[in-house]
């Protein structure tokens, strides 16, 4: 049988790809799969449907209580609703979900990443059940989700392992006993882990009980799982991975390597392919040594076998192998040309692998920005909210936007704070690396925080244009990755006209009154108002003054000099652009005001600021008090547990409650000594952020 397929997902395709059956390959049985079910939800659910379409395939989704509305369940052909929001109680539900894929007659179902993707027990029940796992063998996820079998099978087939613990002994005394041999720093992990769930950083041997009951109680919540592993702590590693395949036919390949090194939270934020700074020769055996880990465990699908790449001398061991599409797939795709979820639906039906390792080449340098609701400068901690203005860089054959999401949709507290990942293809690493900051600057969001802004620092330093990347970049580079910044008076007055400009617009239109004279304010000829306001832009709070005569103002911040502005704003859908002139230079801006919030979009990224209200009502001296001494939610989340009760005495430093945000455990602890006042939450409560937790007595 021979086939050609034109890549073509979200803009992502380049290349025209040529297949064809095995020569001498052993007969395995086919199976036609026109119906598929996405175990997942949110962009990578949107990712397979687009591929399912594009191959003829009807897709049937799942969706929770709070993902009714989602994009991933309007593109299906169907879809079904499989329960409430916490995903214990629908997305991880496998047996709901396999009734759901049978009822709507799916030969097949796909489980994207995370959820479902490395559940032994749903790969097991699938197959039971007559439905095509489109993922390895149940086997396969066994082997390779264990951290510590995967790590004696590495062994075995001569793939180096990095020296740590991986024995089936975990009793307190035990895994010191091998900590202390290993020596400090090391790594704590969970033997199912994945995603920086369940790992830990124990720097001292003082660290390491806490980082372990730590890791434990995390592993739990996310595997079901407790079992820890310990390895040596490599200070300044790079996170080289290689992208696997394999057929039911024998045939397995590799797909080139991606670095991963740049990480916060020890996830992934950024990634590239293939990795800079490897030669020719160090690429083949990364390769090679990946598919002996497939072979080794008779893999079939895309998997991913990561590697810890020393700094310094290049040498590399395994770490762990992902036995599923990854998130990072798309950079692959777009320096190979291929559409691996194609791979995969055509590899579960019974087909053998569209290419040969020969065939298989790489062209140019990709980038992935992931894009999330989370604040960078706050510990990156993770964020939720509604998406008011959303606009993404134009989807092309150099850039692809992997989102699930919508303008007005909302980021869910229940799930992965991803909004959405971008994607750019150039024909080098700084061609890529120039079009991945243009196409960031035209990611624009409004309505909840992002680390848009980080992303366009990070791409912009001068260590990672360098291609200077491992684990540590970020702690490393804090100091110049977050930088105290200052806004220009120039920058403040252009938010301050923003905000008139549409005040007047808005009160215009209310007014149902037409400008004679078509301009952009409603004052009368020759007369000059002046406005008085405070803006708010970060911490700190700036006097603007604002004169104005039909286009042409006059703008003073802080007292200072008085600059001399022409501005109009241009409307647009519901944004408006705004073009200044001020003292001569020209610039234009997209905009977007709402109840009192500014954010301004230019090379530098966003720029908000928020209008100073008047505040007519003091606030109880009591209350202030109360909130002085108090715990607040950093973020929005599940109270998860609370270790104190009203008139409880607390040391600094002592745990009081576990907030559950985004899937990560978040432990609160006390600040100073004090008595336990209140706690005005019960435990499993839904919590925004800023909420009082926990409320001390004032002194």
């Amino acid at each position: 049988m021979l086939f050609k397929v034109w890549h073509a997902v979200a803009g992502g395709g380049r290349f025209l790809s040529t297949s064809a059956q095995r020569h001498g390959a052993k007969s395995v049985p086919t199976r036609q799969i026109n119906k598929l079910l996405i175990a997942n939800r949110g962009e990578i659910a949107c990712r397979v449907m687009r591929t399912a379409n594009r191959l003829g395939i009807q897709t049937v989704a799942v969706f929770s209580d709070a993902d009714e509305r989602s994009l991933h369940a309007k593109m299906a052909n169907e879809a079904y609703n499989i329960g409430p929001a916490a995903s214990q109680q629908s997305y991880l539900r496998g047996e709901k979900i396999l009734e759901v894929a049978k009822r709507a007659g799916c030969q097949a179902i796909h489980p994207g990443y995370g959820f479902l993707s490395e559940n032994v027990e749903f790969a097991d029940l699938c197959q039971k059940e007559g439905v095509v796992f489109i993922g390895p063998p149940a086997s396969a996820i066994r082997d390779m989700g264990i951290k510590s079998t995967s790590k004696h099978i590495m062994s075995e087939a001569g793939v180096p392992i990095i020296n740590g613990y991986h024995g089936e002994d975990q009793s307190d005394e035990r895994l010191m006993q091998e900590a202390k041999k290993i020596g400090f720093p090391l790594m704590i992990k969970a033997v199912r882990g994945g995603g920086g769930k369940g790992m830990r950083i124990a720097e001292t041997e003082a660290d390491f009980f806490p980082a372990l009951q730590s890791a434990r109680t995390e592993s739990e919540k996310a595997f079901g799982d407790s079992s820890m592993l310990l390895e040596r702590y490599v200070r300044s590693p790079r996170h080289v991975e290689v992208q696997v395949f394999a057929d039911h036919h024998g045939n397995a390949v590799y797909l080139y390597e991606r670095d991963c090194s740049v990480q916060r939270r020890h996830q992934k934020i950024i990634e590239e392919a293939p990795a800079p700074g490897l030669s020719e020769e160090l690429r083949v055996q990364l390769g090679e040594a990946a598919v002996r880990a497939a072979k080794a465990v008779n893999y079939v699908g895309a998997g991913t076998v990561e590697f810890i790449l020393d700094k310094e001398d290049l040498s590399f061991h395994f770490m762990e192998m992902n036995t599923r599409l990854q998130v990072e797939h798309p950079i692959t795709e777009m320096i190979t040309g291929t559409d691996l979820v194609e791979w995969q639906i055509k590899v579960a039906s019974g087909e053998p692998l569209p290419m040969t390792q020969e065939q298989i080449r790489k062209t140019g340098h990709a980038f992935e920005a992931r894009i999330y609701a989370e604040d960078p400068a706050g510990g990156f901690l993770p964020g939720a909210g509604p998406l008011n203005y959303l606009s993404t860089p134009e989807p092309s054959s150099t850039t692809r936007v992997e989102t699930g999401v919508r303008q007005g949709d909302e980021v869910s507290i229940h799930y992965d704070p991803m909004i959405a990942k971008l994607v750019v293809w150039g024909e080098n690493r700084p061609s890529a690396l120039q079009l991945l900051i243009e196409q960031l600057r035209n990611y624009q969001i409004a309505g909840l925080q992002t680390n848009i802004n980080f992303l366009i620092d990070l791409a912009s330093h001068g260590h990672f244009q360098a291609a200077d990347v491992h684990t540590g970049f970020i702690d490393q580079h804090m100091a110049t990755l977050f930088p105290v910044k200052t806004v220009s008076n120039e920058k403040i007055a252009q938010l301050a006209l923003a905000y008139v400009l549409n005040e007047n617009a808005s009160t215009r239109k209310s007014l149902n009154r037409l400008n004679p004279f078509d301009l952009e304010l409603n004052f009368r000829p020759n007369y000059t108002p002046t406005r008085k306001f405070q803006l708010k832009v970060g911490e700190k709070e700036h006097q603007v003054e604002v004169k104005s005569k039909g286009v042409d103002f006059e703008v003073r911040v802080d007292g200072g000099a008085w600059l001399n502005v022409k501005a109009t704003r241009k409307p647009h859908e519901n944004r408006f652009l705004l073009q200044t002139n001020i003292n001569g230079h020209v610039s234009c801006f997209n905009t977007v005001i709402e109840s009192g919030s500014i954010a301004l979009y230019d090379d530098t990224g966003l720029t908000s600021a928020e209008v100073v209200q008047p505040k007519f009502v003091t606030a109880d001296s009591a209350m202030e008090g109360a909130n002085a001494g108090s715990v607040i939610a950093p973020m929005p989340g599940v109270l998860d547990k609370v270790f104190v009760k009203p008139g409880d005495s607390v040391k600094a430093g002592t745990p009081l409650a576990v907030l559950i945000a985004m899937k990560m455990e978040h432990v609160l602890k006390a600040a100073m000594d004090g008595v336990v006042k209140a706690v005005p939450n019960a435990e499993g409560s839904n919590v925004q952020k800023g909420a009082v937790l926990i409320a001390f007595e004032s002194n």
